[in-house]
C-alpha cells in the first residue's frame, strides 16, 4: 500500500509540479539559437549550449531545489510566502535587515504573479507553433488558436481543477515518455552528442566566445522555468515523491530531449528555428502537436492554480485585502478559485499573446521573472539555513556564493533584454510588490489606531457590570467579529452606546491568521468568559493557518462541542465597517495612503471572506484617519 501511495503521489506530481519545466523544451533551445546575437549553430556552439543547459538543470534544479531548498518547509508547506513566514520568525537579525529580507520575499512573490501571466502565453504559443513545422501554410492561425485555448483555460477555472487534475498525471507521464524516446532516437543516431555532458564544453564555449556565451544565458535559463514549483508544491505531494519523480523520469527525459534536439541542429543547422518538433517523423507531427498542446495547457493550469494559492496565502498573511476565494473541492483544501486574480491574469495573458505574437518574442520577458525569483529564493534560503538551522558560516558563504554567482550571471544576461520585453515582468513585479507592501504597512497603521479607539475588552465588560444604567438584554445570540485580540469591537461599543441593547449571548470573536499552513482542529477554537462570569459575554479566539479555509460558522460549531450553548441559526453577526480617511499625518507617503484607501474601498467584505450568512449580518460604521 505504501508503494502504491508513493507511486500515486509521484504520478500526481508529474502533472502539477513538473508541467512548467516539462514544457520548456518547446522553446528553450529554439530561443537560445534564434535570439542570441552572434550565436551560430556550429559544433562548438551546440556542444557549449547543451553543456550549459544540462549543468544549469543539474545545479539549479537537482542540487538547489530538489536536494536543498525543499528542506526549508514551513510545517510541510513551501513557496515564497512560506519563506517570508520563516524569515519573520528568525531571531538574531536587526529589524532593518529583517524588513529588507521580507521585502525581497515580497518582490519574489510579486515576480511569481508576473510568471503566472507569462507562462500560459508562452507555453500555449510554443505548442501551437508546431503548426509552422507541420503545415507552414497555417502559421497565421497560431495566435487565434492560442487565444481560443487560453479563453477556454480561464473560463473553466471557476469549475475547479478536480476533474482536469485527475488527468494531469497520466498525460504528463505520456508526455515525458514521448519526449524522452524522441530524444533518445536521435542521440542513438549521433551518440557523439553525449560528449556535451562534460562541463568542459561549457567552459570552453565561455572562454572562446565570452560575449556570445554570456548572452546565451538569457535563453538557457528558460530550461529551468517552473523550478520554483518544486518548492511551492511540497505541501501537496511531499518532498520524497517530488524527488523520486524528478530523478526517475523528468530529469532523464528532459536531458534526452535536449540532447536529441542538439543532435538535430548539429546535423541540420537550419533546424535551429524549431528543433523540438523536428524530432518527430512527418507522420508524428500532428500527434506530437496535440500532445504538446495538452501539456502546455496543463503547465498553464499549474501556474494559474499556484497563483491562486499564492494570493490566498498573501491574504492570510496580511499582504492583500480580503478577496473572494472559492474552494472548488470538498476533499482537497488546496483547490481554490480566486475570481479577481483569474480575470486579471486572463486580460494580461491575452494581451501578451496579441502584443508579442510568438513564444520567441515572449521569451525575453520570461527570463527576468524566472531569474529574479531564483536569486531571491537563494538569499532567503541561506538566511534560514544560517539562523534557524545553525549551518556553519563557511558552508553558507560557499553555497550561497556559488549559487548567487551563477544566478546573478543569468539575471545580468536577461537584463540586456529589458527593452525587448523584459520590462514587463519588472513592471508587474514592482507594481504588485508596492501593492503588497502598501497594504501590509497601511494595515499596521489602521490596526494601531483602531486599537486605540476600541479600548480593552476587559474594561468595557467590567464597566457594563457596574453601570447604573445597564443596556437592555434582548433574546438571541450576537457574534461581534473583531480584528484585534483583547479589544472591544467598535460595533459592540456603538450598539451599546446608541441602541442601548445587549443580546442574551454575546460572542466577541477574534480571528487569528497563524504563520503556519494548518491549525489542528483541537487548537482551532479557544473560549473564555471575558472577565465577568455568568454575564453572557464570551471571548472566542479562532485560529486559521494560511492554507486553511477561513470559514467562521464551521469554527463556531466547535463552540457547541465545547459546552457553549448557542444557536447559530438565529445568530446575528455584527461587523465594524471602518472607513479609512486620508490625512497628512506621518507614517506613510501620501501617494501610498491614497493607494491604500483605494484598495480598502474595493476590498471584499469580511462577511463574504469568512463565509457569514448574508441575511444574518449587520454592519456598524466608524472612521479612522491615517
Amino acid at each position: 500500500m505504501k508503494r502504491s501511495s508513493a507511486a500515486a503521489l509521484a504520478l500526481g506530481a508529474l502533472g502539477v509540479v513538473f508541467g512548467d519545466i516539462g514544457t520548456s523544451p518547446l522553446y528553450a533551445l529554439k530561443q537560445t539559437f534564434t535570439d542570441t546575437r552572434g550565436l551560430t549553430p556550429d559544433p562548438t556552439s551546440v556542444y557549449g549550449v547543451l553543456s550549459l543547459v544540462f549543468w544549469t538543470i543539474t545545479i539549479i534544479v537537482s542540487i538547489k531545489y530538489v536536494s536543498l531548498v525543499t528542506r526549508a518547509d514551513n510545517d510541510g508547506e513551501g513557496g515564497t510566502m512560506a519563506l517570508i513566514s520563516l524569515v519573520e520568525r528568525v531571531k538574531g537579525l536587526s529589524a532593518r535587515t529583517k524588513w529588507f529580507l521580507i521585502g525581497l520575499g515580497v518582490l519574489g512573490a510579486a515576480l511569481f504573479f508576473g510568471d503566472g501571466m507569462i507562462t500560459p502565453a508562452i507555453s500555449v504559443l510554443g505548442a501551437v507553433e508546431g503548426l509552422e513545422v507541420a503545415s507552414p501554410g497555417l502559421a497565421e492561425w497560431v495566435v487565434p488558436i492560442a487565444i481560443v485555448l487560453l479563453c477556454g483555460l480561464f473560463f473553466f477555472q471557476r469549475f475547479g481543477t478536480g476533474v482536469v487534475g485527475r488527468a494531469f498525471g497520466p498525460v504528463m507521464l505520456l508526455w515525458f515518455l514521448v519526449i524522452g524516446v524522441l530524444g533518445l532516437a536521435h542521440v542513438i543516431a549521433q551518440p557523439g552528442i553525449l560528449r556535451a555532458l562534460s562541463p568542459t564544453y561549457a567552459v570552453e564555449f565561455a572562454v572562446n566566445e565570452p560575449l556570445t556565451a554570456f548572452l546565451s544565458l538569457g535563453s538557457v535559463v528558460l530550461a529551468i522555468t517552473g523550478s520554483e514549483a518544486l518548492y511551492a508544491d511540497i505541501g501537496h505531494f511531499g518532498r520524497r515523491p517530488i524527488r523520486n519523480a524528478w530523478f526517475a523520469l523528468v530529469f532523464p527525459a528532459l536531458t534526452l530531449n535536449y540532447f536529441g534536439q542538439g543532435a538535430i541542429v548539429l546535423a541540420d543547422p537550419g533546424a535551429a528555428d524549431n528543433p523540438f518538433f523536428r524530432l518527430a517523423p512527418s507522420w508524428g507531427q500532428y500527434p506530437l502537436l496535440i500532445l504538446a498542446t495538452a501539456a502546455a495547457v496543463i503547465a498553464s493550469q499549474s501556474v494559474v492554480t499556484g497563483t491562486f494559492s499564492m494570493a490566498r496565502q498573501a491574504v492570510q498573511l496580511g499582504y492583500l485585502p480580503f478577496l473572494t476565494i472559492r474552494h472548488t473541492s470538498e476533499k482537497e483544501a488546496g483547490q481554490v478559485y480566486v475570481p479577481f486574480v483569474n480575470w486579471v491574469l486572463f486580460v494580461a495573458v491575452i494581451g501578451l499573446v496579441v502584443g508579442f505574437g510568438s513564444s520567441t518574442a515572449l521569451a525575453s520577458a520570461y527570463g527576468i521573472a524566472v531569474t529574479g525569483t531564483l536569486t531571491i529564493t537563494t538569499v532567503l534560503f541561506f538566511v534560514i539555513a544560517r539562523h534557524r538551522w545553525g549551518t556553519p558560516m563557511w558552508l553558507v558563504v560557499l553555497g550561497a556564493g556559488s549559487l548567487l554567482l551563477i544566478e546573478l550571471a543569468f539575471l545580468s544576461a536577461n537584463m540586456t533584454k529589458v527593452l525587448s520585453g523584459g520590462w514587463f515582468p519588472l513592471v508587474v513585479g514592482v507594481a504588485v510588490a508596492i501593492v503588497l507592501m502598501t497594504w501590509h504597512r497601511g494595515r499596521e497603521i489602521v490596526t494601531r489606531k483602531r486599537t486605540e479607539q476600541e479600548g480593552p475588552l476587559e474594561d468595557f465588560v467590567k464597566a457594563l457590570s457596574i453601570s447604573d444604567r445597564p443596556p437592555i438584554r434582548v433574546p438571541g445570540n450576537a457574534v461581534f467579529l473583531n480584528a484585534n485580540a483583547g479589544t472591544t469591537p467598535l460595533a459592540l461599543r456603538h450598539n451599546v452606546r446608541y441602541n442601548h441593547v445587549l443580546h442574551e449571548h454575546v460572542l466577541v470573536l477574534n480571528v487569528q491568521n497563524m504563520r503556519i499552513p494548518h491549525v489542528p482542529r483541537s487548537q482551532r477554537l479557544e473560549i473564555d468568559d471575558a472577565c465577568v462570569p455568568d454575564d453572557g459575554i464570551f471571548h472566542l479566539t479562532v485560529r486559521f493557518g494560511f492554507q486553511d479555509k477561513p470559514y467562521v460558522p464551521a469554527a463556531l460549531r466547535l463552540a457547541r462541542q465545547k459546552g457553549l450553548d448557542i444557536n447559530l441559526q438565529d445568530a446575528t453577526y455584527f461587523l465594524s465597517r471602518v472607513t479609512i480617511v486620508h490625512t497628512k499625518e506621518p507614517g506613510m507617503a501620501s501617494w501610498r495612503k491614497k493607494l491604500f484607501c483605494l484598495i480598502s474601498r474595493n476590498a471584499v467584505s469580511p462577511a463574504a471572506y469568512f463565509g457569514l450568512p448574508t441575511h444574518q449580518v449587520v454592519s456598524l460604521g466608524s472612521a479612522i484617519d491615517i
